[in-house]
């Protein structure tokens, strides 16, 4: 990482094989710069993730001029530099028309002014330029802003976000990421601009809020799609939980509860979604008994809810099943009186042995979060947790996979074909070696086959099996 002022510095942090591609482009007579986020992150000392060129050699002659490239936005003017150590996308200056689709311009010209290509950018912190010289180009004041820790759009804040809604989203995302606040000026437009959120594909917005959660600030940048009016927009359901008192077990409303447990739990998407979904259903849930408020099955109804929400944002499948999962089992790490070791291998099996740990730190998430409760976990938890390793210890068998039998038996004892009837039969087996782990083998397994056969009406083996 790079630290000083001389904008000099910074250039001996850029990788060679960037600084060949300037050098190339310089060495054929045109202007060639660092542009976007590549300058602000050298600037601010952070990693940077992708070196982005500008220049004012139309896309055919950078073609021409590197012997691997591709178009990957050739209509734009962004040609891909292709090289060993990594690729470079160069794209020539340019200006921009009216965004008819919210997305695209209408029109895209070429031009040879640095300046104008940097007018048409996002946030003036993302409107810099550096050469290889060291020169800094800066005609809106993006690196002022960076000292100042302050997010401002570029020109027109309006315009700017008429043009492309998502940079509604982006704001947010670089408050979070940053810790930067945005100027009053852009605020205000932004709170107008808000409803053309609505524009924009769930993808894109799926990944903007991603990245936000994933951030240094989810707490910061949430609070700030609450006050622009963007969470009404993406996610409605969450912003139900504003000013929803809970009980004596929480300091908090439902929506900062649901903020400080995002901001508390480790920095893995599935966890900081369920962490922020967790109690989603909580104002749905709500009823007021004897002057006391309760929120029954409300992990219940809440699973359901963050699964038509995280479809709704397109979320991939697997990390639907793995929030939905967390959200609907949150509550599962209560100890309950007279828990029998049975009822502790019943827990695993239902929440599985593979997500304990991470239901342990939404448990402690939870906890943090309430505003009231002291240390990471409540004694009835850590009794449970240490029933739950001295279960694990015996090496019982928690799931189908863990049985003496597979379905392959059960068809040949039973005497039956592939079907719904072989998972029945294999459940049956697995509720009674949870009840008694010392039926877990593979002769008592076989015998208890041929029972529930009987049972069932089922034809059972031409001979014994054993």
């Amino acid at each position: 990482m790079c630290d000083g002022d001389l904008m000099a510095d910074l250039v001996s942090c850029i990788p060679d094989h960037v600084q060949e591609v300037l050098r190339r482009l310089e060495g054929a007579g045109y202007q060639a710069v660092l542009v976007g986020g590549c300058v602000r992150d050298l600037i601010l000392g952070r990693e940077v993730q992708d070196w982005d060129v500008a220049t004012d050699a139309l896309p055919e002659r950078v073609r021409a001029l590197f012997p691997r490239t591709v178009p990957t936005g050739i209509e734009h003017g962004t040609v891909t530099v292709v090289t060993k150590e990594g690729n470079v996308e160069v794209t020539t200056f340019r200006v921009e028309s009216a965004y008819s689709d919210y997305r695209h311009p209408d029109q895209v010209a070429f031009t040879r002014d640095l300046r104008q290509d940097l007018g048409r950018r996002d946030f003036t912190i993302n409107a810099m330029a550096l050469d290889l010289a060291g020169r800094l180009h800066d005609p809106f004041g993006g690196r002022h802003d960076l000292e100042s820790r302050r997010l401002r759009a570029v020109g027109d804040p309006q315009a700017r976000f008429r043009e492309d809604p998502l940079r509604l989203m982006r704001l947010v995302r670089f408050a979070a990421e940053l810790d930067f606040r945005p100027e009053e000026e852009t605020m205000e437009a932004a709170r107008r601009a808000a409803p053309l959120l609505r524009h924009i594909s769930a993808e894109r917005i799926r990944d903007e809020l991603s990245r936000i959660l994933l951030s240094e600030r989810p707490d910061f940048g949430l609070q700030l799609c609450l006050e622009l009016g963007l969470l009404k927009v993406f996610l409605p359901e969450l912003e139900e939980g504003v000013g929803v008192a809970q009980n004596v077990h929480h300091a908090y409303d439902v929506w900062t509860h649901a903020l400080k447990a995002t901001a508390a739990i480790p920095p893995r998407l599935e966890l900081r979604l369920a962490a922020l979904l967790h109690d989603v259903a909580k104002p749905r849930c709500l009823r007021e008994e004897n002057g006391e408020r309760h929120f029954y099955n409300h992990e219940l109804v809440g699973a359901a809810m963050v699964e038509r929400i995280l479809r709704r944002l397109k979320f991939d499948r697997r990390t639907i099943e793995r929030v939905v999962h967390l959200v609907r089992h949150h509550m599962a790490l209560h100890y309950q009186r007279g828990m029998t070791d049975a009822a502790i291998r019943r827990l695993i099996n239902r929440v599985g042995l593979e997500n304990m740990d991470d239901l342990l730190a939404l448990r402690r998430a939870d906890r943090e979060a309430s505003g009231v409760k002291r240390g990471p976990v409540s004694r009835g938890t850590a009794r449970l947790l240490r029933r739950v390793e001295k279960v694990l210890a015996e090496d019982a068998a928690f799931g189908l996979g863990d049985l003496a039998v597979d379905g392959h038996d059960v068809m040949r004892i039973a005497g039956i074909e592939p079907g719904p009837e072989v998972g029945h039969i294999l459940r049956r087996l697995l509720e009674a070696v949870l009840e008694d782990p010392k039926l877990n083998t593979r002769p008592a397994l076989e015998d208890l086959i041929l029972e529930i056969a009987r049972e069932r009406g089922l034809p059972g083996p031409v001979e014994s099996p054993r």
